[in-house]
């Protein structure tokens, strides 16, 4: 065979495996996939991203407006992991002037905690209708909220009755001007069979930021909308195995 279609055999072949081995390392980074690492005990909710239980979290950042304009100055880290029986959130969150509702209450549900600066994961497991998912809320003082979102009803936000029962830890550092929300969401509010590696969920995540009229919103994946509620626009999350030690 010529030298020079023995080089260029080679060549192809070379080629084709970079190209096999390239495939799962592009999917893995899919910039609309988040991961969700197991863990093999259940915690309280905790804002403490220095913790074992969330150093061994992948993240993702929340760092756009919903048009898709960079938001570098509050680019908020988001880490999930998961067991059993929850799903976990932490929400690590730069700002430069919060917007707090007087009088908190973290006893009971907030009504409209939306009004105010908050951190939402938007989420469902019905890949068929994708108007309905859940809404989990949490304020950086510790308020909270969870709504059974169904797009199809003219006031989808009357679910705000629904009770999930996620627990949710807060708090302020002022000196770093960060906020720092955690949520523990039951896998039962969300889908009906227990989790395993592999399960999927369509999600988004947002923040609201500072008082009006310079009110900023943050997304990971943009709504190319003025609301939250575009469920077309979702990313991926995906439960995986725990990290090997």
């Amino acid at each position: 065979m010529h030298r020079s279609l023995q080089t260029r055999m080679r060549n192809g072949m070379i080629a084709c495996a970079l190209v096999f081995i390239a495939v799962p390392i592009l999917m893995a980074a899919d910039p609309a996939v988040m991961e969700s690492t197991k863990a093999l005990e259940d915690v309280a909710s905790s804002t403490d991203a220095t913790s074992p239980f969330w150093r061994g979290a992948r993240l993702v950042y929340a760092d756009k407006a919903p048009y898709g304009q960079n938001q570098p100055r509050y680019r908020t880290e988001v880490r999930s992991r998961w067991t059993d029986k929850n799903l976990y959130f932490l929400f690590v969150c730069p700002y430069e002037a919060l917007n707090l509702k007087p009088s908190p209450s973290t006893s009971t549900e907030t009504n409209q905690l939306w009004d105010w600066d908050v951190a939402e994961v938007f989420i469902g497991s019905d890949f068929q209708n994708i108007r309905r998912y859940k809404e989990f809320e949490i304020s950086p003082q510790g308020e909270w909220v969870d709504l059974d979102i169904d797009l199809s009803k003219p006031h989808h936000e009357d679910g705000w009755t629904w009770n999930s029962g996620f627990t949710v830890a807060a708090r302020i550092d002022p000196a770093a001007k960060i906020w720092y929300g955690a949520m523990r969401i039951p896998f039962s509010a969300l889908q009906s069979h227990a989790p395993a590696v592999g399960d999927r969920f369509r999600i988004n995540l947002f923040r609201s930021q500072g008082p009006p009229p310079n009110r900023i919103e943050v997304v990971w994946q943009p709504t190319m909308s003025h609301t939250f509620h575009t469920p077309e626009r979702f990313g991926m999350l995906r439960l995986v195995a725990e990290e090997p030690k």
